[in-house]
């Protein structure tokens, strides 16, 4: 862990220095954040939402970060579970069929944020047909290149089932691709 790290994690366990310490969290980590999870639910304003419910979850529970995990760690966890309980709770992007799915490449496409080119768009049209669980594994591997060890300390699943999710998803998405091309 980086003297900036702990000088940080001593800051926010401070309770006169954790306001301060707790806006210079947000401001270092909230791009990386919004990637992932913007990456797990595709639409930018519903990733803007969960990335502010992570940061509502994160100084709520502030008490309970012990120091024991990286920050960032902590709050990946965070902020992948409140993707995934979002998706939960919008169940329209749960196992998306494949006419939805070739909609999410037009909206990608048209979306003033998104800054990749029909390619990127149609493997963000393929990974948006993936169950969730295989999406975020895919998403963390193939985007992040986590490695698996930390993906099943992120996820809390074994590095089996991960790397079998992983296998999955590959498979799914070159399929998809290839009968797109």
């Amino acid at each position: 862990m980086a003297n900036d790290e702990r000088a940080l994690i001593r800051a926010l366990a401070e309770p006169t220095t954790q306001r301060k310490a707790f806006e210079q969290l947000v401001r270092q980590y909230s791009e990386q954040l919004y990637w992932k999870v913007r990456r797990i639910v595709i639409v930018h304003d519903d990733a803007d939402d969960v990335l502010q419910n992570t940061f509502v979850k994160a100084w709520v529970n502030l008490s309970e970060f012990r120091g024991q995990s990286r920050i960032s760690t902590w709050l990946y966890r965070i902020a992948i579970n409140e993707a995934l309980d979002f998706l939960r709770k919008k169940k329209h992007l749960q196992d998306i069929s494949v006419d939805e799915a070739a909609g999410v490449a037009s909206m990608l496409l048209a979306d003033e944020y998104f800054d990749g080119d029909k390619a990127q768009a149609l493997l963000q049209e393929a990974i948006a047909t993936l169950p969730d669980v295989q999406r975020t594994v895919f998403n963390l591997r193939y985007y992040d290149n986590m490695k698996y060890n930390e993906m099943s300390t992120l996820l809390d699943t074994s590095v089996g089932a991960l790397k079998a999710s992983f296998h999955h998803a590959v498979q799914k998405v070159t399929a998809y691709v290839k009968a797109r091309e």
